[in-house]
């Protein structure tokens, strides 16, 4: 890996690090738990459109793990990983299909499937099926979060990366 993309990857994770650890400072939204902005994501969504498949993973696994250390939550790690990992393969496959321009809806459905790995592993954690009825609100407020998310890093992207026009 050249010099000049680890040094952007390590400051994208650093950044997407600090708005995790400036999102844990923030009142919750709701009651209903698991239910926040994930602003972190910004950076992932970009980096999705911006570099290789392997390289975004690494800078996804760094945060989730660094951001585990930060917020002495190592239990999270579990429901993080399971979510961010099945984010990023939904959205590395959905990158072929769907434009740059488009990012936005990349970004929905990569909380989908966020969402869908948390609440995957918290029924395997738990043992039970009940922790499924905090689908529709996790579902709802991930897209909205999805989309403000990506509609940010789409923005980013547009002014980084030169037009095709």
């Amino acid at each position: 890996m050249r010099t000049k993309k680890l040094a952007e990857l390590s400051l994208l994770t650093a950044a997407a690090l600090i708005m995790f650890i400036v999102e844990l400072r923030l009142p919750n939204l709701s009651p209903v738990p698991g239910v926040k902005l994930g602003l972190a994501n910004i950076f992932t969504a970009y980096g999705v459109y911006r570099f290789k498949g392997k390289e975004v993973l690494l800078m996804v696994l760094t945060r989730v793990l660094l951001g585990a250390f930060f917020s002495a939550n190592f239990s999270a790690v579990i429901y993080s990983l399971a979510g961010a990992l099945l984010c990023l393969v939904g959205m590395l496959l959905l990158k072929r299909i769907i434009p740059a321009e488009y990012l936005w809806l990349c970004s929905i459905l990569g909380a989908v499937f966020h969402n869908t790995g948390q609440l995957t592993m918290a029924v395997i954690m738990t043992r039970t099926a009940a922790v499924l009825a905090y689908a529709p609100v996790l579902f709802v407020s991930g897209c909205i979060a999805g989309l403000f998310t990506g509609l940010c890093a789409q923005f980013v992207l547009r002014r980084i990366l030169p037009s095709k026009d």
